[in-house]
Order: C-alpha cells, then sequence, then structure tokens
C-alpha cells in the first residue's frame, strides 16, 4: 500500500534531527509523532522553529523517545512503498531517526510522491490513452497535480502527508475522468 510521510526538522543544516514524523496510508490511516530528542542530537535553528511552531521544550516535554517512534515505523510501514514530497531531506531525517534507534539506515526506503503519481495515472489511463500519447498525458497530469499543491505548506508533519495523499488522490480523480471522457473508454458488455 502506498504511505506518505512527512519529517519536521531542527533545521536544514548537515547537523540537523528529525523532530516530528506523521504518515498516512493511502486508505487515510495515519499516526503522528512528535519525536524527543536522542543523545547528541543538539542542533536547534530559531527561524525553523518559527516556521514548525515547535520548541526544543516542547519536544523534550512532549516527545515520544527516538526509538520508539522508529520502532513504530519499522512495524507499521516495513513492506509498503513510502513516499515524500522531498525524499533527500525527509530521507536524510529517517536515516537519522533509525541510525539513533539502532536499525541500518535503510531499514526503510523513501521515493518520490512525483512516483506515485505517475504510477496512479499510468495504471488508470494505460487502457484508454493511445499508448503513443499515454507519456506525454501522464506527464501533464503529474504537472496539474503539482499545481494544486497549498503554496503555503502547513510545516507540521501530518497537515503535510495528509496533502501528499490528497495530491495523489487528485491525480486518480482526474485520471478516471479523463479514461470516463475518453472515445476509446472499454463499454461494458452487455447482458445475456
Amino acid at each position: 500500500m502506498n504511505v506518505f510521510l512527512d519529517f519536521e526538522a531542527s533545521s536544514l543544516s548537515d547537523k540537523s534531527h528529525p523532530i516530528e514524523v506523521a504518515w498516512v496510508f493511502e486508505d487515510r490511516r495515519s499516526q503522528s509523532h512528535l519525536i524527543a530528542p536522542a543523545l547528541g542530537w543538539t542542533d536547534w535553528d530559531a527561524a525553523a522553529e518559527r516556521i514548525h511552531g515547535l520548541s526544543r521544550e516542547t519536544l523534550v516535554r512532549d516527545g515520544a523517545a527516538h526509538d520508539f517512534v522508529a520502532r513504530q515505523m519499522v512495524e507499521q510501514l516495513s513492506g509498503h512503498a513510502l513516499f515524500a514530497s522531498a525524499p533527500s531531506w525527509d530521507g536524510k531525517w529517517l536515516s537519522a531517526l533509525l541510525r539513533a534507534a539502532g536499525f541500518p539506515r535503510h531499514t526503510l526506503r523513501l521515493q518520490d510522491t512525483d512516483i506515485a503519481l505517475r504510477d496512479a495515472a499510468i495504471r488508470i489511463l494505460r487502457d484508454s490513452v493511445p499508448p503513443d500519447t499515454l507519456e506525454a498525458q501522464v506527464t501533464r497530469l503529474v504537472a496539474w497535480a503539482n499545481t494544486t499543491k497549498d503554496t503555503t505548506p502547513a510545516h507540521r508533519a501530518l497537515a503535510d502527508a495528509v496533502e501528499e495523499r490528497a495530491i495523489w488522490q487528485r491525480v486518480q480523480e482526474r485520471a478516471q475522468a479523463i479514461v470516463a471522457a475518453s472515445p476509446r473508454a472499454p463499454t461494458p458488455p452487455l447482458a445475456g
């Protein structure tokens, strides 16, 4: 199953660490965790705090232990396709979380959400769109979907993960509308 994931972090520096993670399954099940800093996670940027609104004190007081969060992720997300809008950044923080909890850094792997968008569009369109135009149609559909993103992300992990799932859903709905309007759409068999 597809899962859309997002992290918030202490900063965008090389020493940054995850402070919040959330994931949303394609069936809308979701989970979100504030992450208490692990030993050695000292990086902090006041400008980043102003964006996400989470203080280090809040994380220390209300955050779940990093190893608990990592175990939850491994238990619930292993075997699923994981997608993030910024897989290089989110992958960095996922790797930091997994390593701090004693897991190999590639225990879970992220892909770019655009891959999920393309896969959904191809799956829906491939039998109704002429093969010589399928790639162009999929590319246009993914580009359109990306223009529907909220221009001011919430910068909170659950809200941003929910938005990624919503974009994936919009691609499917638009692709289904294209199929319904297509002259090549398969006709149902006649009843006997």
